[in-house]
């Protein structure tokens, strides 16, 4: 038979919804006729056998589906059922296909005109039944017995259906809840929300998963948490039918999952501290690196207020109270950083402003407990919780830090009090470092600038201009150091090094070796005899705690970078360094050691592993002396070569260490062709010199120390010397007083005659006595006047304390009683015995 049409108008009789039941099984209905033969078929019978209308009206409906084992037994019943019996049960057929299954079978008689006897058969797939009957067995179990909370909402989003669970969630019996509509439940806001989420799964079929509800459930009016799954019900034919949710009470697993979140959020700040916190040793950096770290994240305000007494590197207030700091907990306190995220920050005018915290505050009881503090109320009515908490580390508090939350924000709980002081102690041993690292440091460069020369020395024949640049406060006191060392005869000791190390061991270090080259000088031992010296004294303090004990192995930057291209400047291979034992340790510098004869214009160099002097003569481009470079003082075995240059009147001679050209921004070559033109392009004074190198050179300032020493030559007037050879005979010491008067008085020294007339005539009759060969007297006459006289005698003269019987032995008592300063000094071929004398206030050249 046909389908029958499905009325479109919901109010037309008969109309049973939007859906049957025959949308879901298998269903054929065909009528027999009374000679046994198919006499109707139906549109659904021809869908469920698989057989039209012409081909099965007429056939013989036992023969045409049953299976050929029960043709017997169906015909039987058939003709039964003919006869006017009525028959239900199950019959096994088969359709067009081949294919077979088993129906349930309603056969009823019919009767026509003529009182003739058919039947009409109603068959339904059994399979397709039994398994809309288990689906809906199941839907009824998991809807009845579940424990989550089930629901249905129809087309028009009214409850149809609700279980157990839902219903004792909100409250209500499940028969008070069909047809209610979400307002009906909720509160205005929850019920807007699952109206709009139930319209669009309705419209779109986008399920909705986890939506988060919070509402107040009977009887006691708990705020609950509550998890709404949202799907929609879809019929044959994918027509919508209502929305099917489920809903959980998470108000359990919510607070497991905040505390979750608030563990993770903890670990990931911890991490982040360790990470960010303590990256300089600068006191006040890290402070803010701390709020950086707890603001916003954390907390909403934050303040760091240090002990002043630490920042100034006074310790002894902060340990006067033991752990607590201060007996009372009220010393001076200096804020130093402040951290908000709230719109108006009304702490942060007073970073770096100094105060104290009254004994009975909080901030008091924490300085002085060393433990966490949380006050009662806060004066910023923005702030709903303050946290206090102490930072101490070695057992010295060092100040506090004050977190605060803003209204809004969950106040400071035991475990969120827990990680401040797990930040904060991370932060105090960081800040402690600093302060350890900073009174370390101030007192290292103290001692270093204590030993550098103070302004620009005077040196004879010379103008010396001195620059010296630490290195930023980020990094720890280098071990460069420069002198410059009056001589006798006229003469000056230029000195630049470089210990190898940093902190305060390097500027003991540099101390020690500037002390021993200042007694090596006094000996006027030749420079490369002086740099053997140093080298085995540097040697020496290695066995000790020096400050740069480094082992050959470790490469270091000058010695590792320097020799190959000093060596390579030379066009010869890098010395070897001397073999040590396995596993000792070396206390190694540089050092080059220049003495400038103001008299001769001649300058002899050593070089212990030192950047070569730079040379700027007038006219020309600067150049580096080619000084055989030599290997670290401490590294031994060395024997250390010297060159002799003469420098022209007006030349520039530049002395420096490593930090002026070497970068690690460029290679060494390119620092010193930068030093080499910033020198051939500016000749002006010899303080605009220094400056101007210092700009040229120094973008990169504050990776090394930088020491700078520049000697300008100025030739002594040709008249400032006398210098005579004398026969070693008697005659010759009133020859020399004759000499010497003639010398004084021609360029008006008439007030030194008489000391020197004596004076000379002791030296004269001295080298006569105790020396041998030719004799020579020079006077020299600079900023003082010099009196020398040479001999070929090797004994050096020793004063002693004459008895009173003795007729002789006071000649050099005189002279250290009558003469500035006096000494002896050797030469190649004997020795040099001279004394001083100050030039008198005015002196007027002789007519």
């Amino acid at each position: 038979m046909p389908r029958p049409t499905r009325a479109t108008d919901p109010a037309e009789w008969g109309h049973g919804g939007p859906g049957t039941i025959y949308d879901y099984i298998r269903v054929a209905a065909f009528a027999i006729g009374a000679d046994g033969r198919i006499s109707q078929w139906s549109d659904r019978a021809a869908e469920f056998f698989g057989v039209d209308a012409a081909d099965a009206v007429g056939a013989d409906p036992v023969t045409a589906f049953l299976p050929r084992e029960v043709w017997r037994d169906g015909r039987a019943r058939l003709e039964r059922i003919l006869a006017g019996e009525e028959w239900v049960g199950t019959v096994p057929y088969r359709d067009l296909t081949g294919g077979e299954g088993v129906a349930e079978v309603y056969l009823m008689p019919s009767h026509s005109e003529g009182d003739a006897t058919g039947a009409v058969c109603l068959a339904v797939d059994l399979r397709k039944l039994r398994r809309i009957e288990t689906d809906l067995a199941a839907a009824e179990a998991v809807f009845g017995q579940t424990p989550t909370g089930f629901f249905l909402f129809d087309r028009q989003l009214r409850l149809q259906r609700v279980n157990d669970a839902f219903a004792t969630g909100v409250g209500l019996a499940q028969a008070d809840l069909h047809g209610r509509h979400p307002y009906d439940l909720f509160p205005r806001a929850e019920a807007d929300r699952l109206l709009a989420a139930l319209t669009q799964v309705l419209e779109s079929g986008d399920a909705v998963v986890d939506m988060r509800f919070t509402w107040a459930t009977p009887p006691r009016q708990v705020p609950r948490h509550w998890s709404i799954s949202l799907y929609r019900l879809v019929g044959a034919g994918d027509r919508p039918m209502g929305v099917a949710g489920q809903i959980t009470d998470v108000t359990g697993r919510q607070r497991a999952e905040r505390e979750a979140a608030s563990v993770r959020r903890n670990l990931a700040l911890l991490n982040e501290a360790s990470a960010h916190i303590g990256s300089t040793l600068d006191l006040e950096t890290t402070a803010k690196e701390l709020l950086d770290v707890v603001v916003p994240q954390f907390c909403d305000v934050a303040t760091v207020d240090l002990y002043s007494a630490l920042l100034a590197g006074d310790t002894a207030p902060i340990e006067a109270g033991g752990p607590a700091g201060s007996a009372d907990g009220a010393g001076e306190l200096r804020r130093v950083a402040v951290s908000s995220a709230l719109p108006r920050a009304t702490d942060a005018a007073r970073v770096g402003g100094t105060f104290c915290y009254p004994p009975g505050s909080p901030h008091a009881k924490a300085l002085r407990t060393g433990r966490s503090v949380t006050p009662d109320s806060h004066p910023d009515p923005l702030v709903r919780s303050t946290l206090v908490v102490p930072m101490v580390a070695r057992n010295t508090v060092l100040g506090l830090v004050q977190l605060s939350r803003a209204k809004g924000s969950e106040p400071f709980d035991q475990r969120d009090t827990a990680i401040a002081r797990e930040l904060v102690a991370r932060a105090a041993v960081c800040i402690d470092n600093a302060r350890l690292y900073r009174r370390e440091h101030e007192r290292a460069l103290m001692l270093q600038r204590s030993l550098l020369p103070p302004g620009n020395p005077a040196a004879s024949g010379l103008e010396i201009a001195c620059r010296y640049l630490p290195g930023s406060s980020g990094t720890e006191v280098g071990g460069d150091w420069f002198d410059v060392i009056p001589l006798p005869g006229n003469r000056t000791a230029l000195v630049v090094g470089d210990v190898m190390g940093r902190g305060l061991r390097a500027a003991v270090a540099m101390g020690q070796l500037r002390t021993a080259v200042r007694t090596l000088a006094m000996l006027d031992l030749d420079p490369a005899e002086v740099l053997t010296a140093l080298d085995e004294i540097a040697r020496g303090l290695g066995d000790g705690s020096g400050a740069s004990r480094l082992s050959l192995g470790s490469g270091p930057s000058l010695f590792g970078q320097h020799q190959p291209l000093l060596a390579q400047q030379r066009g010869t291979p890098p010395p070897e360094p001397t073999p040590e034992p396995a596993g000792a340790e070396v206390y190694l510098a540089t050092c080059v050691y220049a003495v400038y004869d103001a008299v001769n214009r001649r300058c002899t160099i050593a070089n212990a592993g030192h950047l070569p002097p730079v040379l700027l003569a007038p006219d020309e481009d600067a150049l580096m002396l080619d000084v055989p470079s030599g290997l670290p003082l401490g590294v031994g075995g060395e024997i250390f070569e010297e060159i002799e240059v003469e420098l022209p009147d007006g030349a520039l001679l530049g002395l420096y260490t490593d930090g002026l050209v070497e970068s690690r921004k460029h290679q060494l070559e390119e620092g010193l062709q930068a030093f080499r033109r910033a020198l051939s392009n500016h000749r002006h004074s010899l303080e605009d010199v220094c400056d101007h190198v210092l700009d040229e050179l120094d973008p990169h300032h504050g990776e090394d120390d930088i020491a700078l020493v520049m000697a300008r030559i100025h030739a002594l007037p040709d008249d400032a010397v006398g210098d005579w050879q004398l026969p070693p005979e008697p005659t010759s010491v009133s020859r020399a007083r004759e000499l010497a008067i003639g010398w004084l008085l021609a360029r008006g020294l008439d007030d030194l005659v008489d000391t020197t007339e004596l004076l000379v005539s002791e030296l004269v009759t001295n080298a006569l006595r105790h020396g041998r060969g030719e004799i020579r007297l020079r006077l020299l006459r600079d900023t003082t006047v010099v009196c020398e006289v040479w001999d070929d005698g090797y004994a050096q003269p020793r004063q002693r304390r004459a008895q009173e019987t003795d007729e002789g032995g006071r000649g050099l008592q005189l002279v250290s009683l009558l003469a500035e300063r006096w000494g002896s000094r050797r030469t190649p071929k004997g020795k040099i015995v001279w004394f001083e004398l100050a030039l008198p206030a005015l002196t007027q050249p002789r007519p």
